[in-house]
């Protein structure tokens, strides 16, 4: 098993919590990091064609990864680790998976085709996989010559978040009707144009791709373990940060954490980290996060629905650019797509930040002990590969947004199925009792399992069908 090879963790001090307002920084990127595949492009695009009587499964998405989330938080903030660590002493072997895994669902450059293609619109430019190629090279010269990688990221994500989402509120009031407020919220109660909960002829692939990000999705959600140590939270305080081979200070990073003593103390101090950590979540990753896609459905749905050429990659958002410039003028459409580039653009940017963490954490975890190994060349290494990967992807030919982004977002969606199992034996082994989820978390942990074996199973049989005839 893996309990062999990593040292055991040593007991230090259980740091006092800071307010909410300093504490606010992880969950902001774990919301950039949905931004741009669920909300900009999965939710809309089926919205656009299926009108908002699916949205009910978006909440019961973002719902299901808040509690993962927060099961991922759990650890981190008791063991000062990120989960990937305490995988690993569940079974050695799991650094492998989550290499492979988190490359093949993430390696598609489709969000950053999205951003290119509707980037391309306002400025005239036709060739957007050029652009596509020059904004991957964009986001490695930014994250290379940022001094700290979470305050890179962090900063950019509260950039975008705060000048997108008014935007995106701003158009919803000028082009939305009070019908068409009232079908969201019939849609959530899974009341559609005609049908209930499914209706007939929704492609499975991109809806189970959709439930996978509602949210961050894959293995991503795993890397909120990285920026709550990052910023600091519980016994994350004694880890040091990845800084920029360039620009920044080097910081000791020692990838193994400390716990804390367990006694009557410490156990009420954790319970206030723990209703922080809570509220901080749910205020911007479950509350904004709903808030953004229920907006972006929204304003697709009725923008677009029922126009000729939505299912055909992303012109759906080429059609809302339209409609709006209809509605309320060429100037607001031209905002609603750099806003929506954006968006597309910072995502890009987090997951490739986040990527390149998961795998240097698991290559430093499977080389354990190993010298000469830091962390800081290793991630930059990974980063750039990816950056090459995706440019040789646009090469190739293969370009299409929509297309790419359903690949990754279905191999993403099964390795959220193996997260949730992972993450439920690991926190009701390794945790002290009185640390452990209750009877509510553990049972929607359960749920999600379910849901997503079932939706995977449909998905992957109508696949199979249409294969064989």
């Amino acid at each position: 098993m893996g309990q062999d090879y990593l040292p055991k963790t040593p007991i230090k001090e259980l740091p006092k919590p800071p307010g909410l307002r300093k504490m606010i920084g992880p969950s902001l990127i774990l919301l950039g990091l949905g931004l741009g595949s669920g909300e900009v492009i999965l939710w809309p695009y089926l919205s656009a064609n299926f009108g908002l009587g699916i949205i009910w499964a978006a909440l019961a998405g973002i719902t299901i990864q808040f509690v993962l989330n927060m099961e991922v938080e759990r650890y981190a903030v008791i063991k000062g680790e990120s989960v990937f660590i305490g995988f690993a002493r569940l079974y050695r072997r799991l650094p492998i998976w989550f290499i492979i895994s988190t490359f093949i669902g993430f390696g598609w450059p489709g969000i950053i085709a999205a951003s290119a293609k509707v980037l391309a619109q306002p400025l005239g430019i036709k060739n957007f996989e050029l652009l596509a190629i020059g904004l991957l090279i964009l986001i490695g010269v930014i994250l290379t010559l940022g001094p700290i990688l979470y305050k890179t990221v962090e900063t950019y994500q509260k950039v975008a978040i705060s000048i997108g989402i008014p935007i995106i509120f701003y158009l919803v009031f000028k082009t939305t009707t009070i019908a068409e407020t009232s079908d969201l919220f019939a849609g959530l109660m899974g009341q559609g144009n005609g049908y209930q909960f499914i209706p007939k002829g929704l492609p499975l692939f991109t809806f189970l791709g959709a439930l996978a990000y509602a949210g961050a999705g894959g293995n991503l959600n795993l890397a909120q373990s990285f920026y709550v140590r990052d910023k600091g939270y519980g016994m994350g305080k004694y880890g040091g940060r990845i800084t920029s081979l360039i620009t920044g200070t080097a910081e000791k990073v020692q990838i193994t954490g400390s716990t804390f003593q367990v006694n009557a103390k410490n156990e009420k101090l954790f319970k206030k980290w723990w209703r922080l950590v809570n509220l901080e979540h749910g205020i911007v990753f479950w509350g904004i996060g709903f808030f953004t896609i229920s907006m972006l459905a929204l304003l697709s749905y009725s923008t677009t629905f029922g126009q000729a050429g939505n299912a055909e990659g992303i012109n759906f958002i080429l059609n809302e650019g339209n409609a709006i410039t209809n509605l309320v003028g060429p100037t607001l459409a031209v905002i609603f797509f750099l806003v929506a580039a954006l968006m597309l653009f910072g995502t890009q940017l987090t997951v490739l930040d986040s990527t390149s963490r998961i795998m240097t954490e698991n290559y430093l975890i499977a080389r354990f002990n190993r010298k000469n190994v830091k962390p800081p060349t290793i991630y930059y290494t990974v980063l750039w590969l990816q950056i090459l990967f995706g440019i040789a992807v646009f090469l190739l030919g293969f370009s299409e947004p929509i297309t790419l982004i359903v690949l990754g977002s279905v191999i993403n969606a099964i390795a959220m199925l193996v997260s949730f199992v992972l993450i439920l034996i690991l926190n009701n082994t390794h945790l002290a009792k009185s640390l452990r989820p209750g009877i509510i978390r553990k049972s929607v942990l359960i749920a999600a399992i379910i849901f997503f074996t079932y939706f995977s199973y449909i998905a992957f049989t109508e696949a199979l069908a249409k294969i064989i005839s």
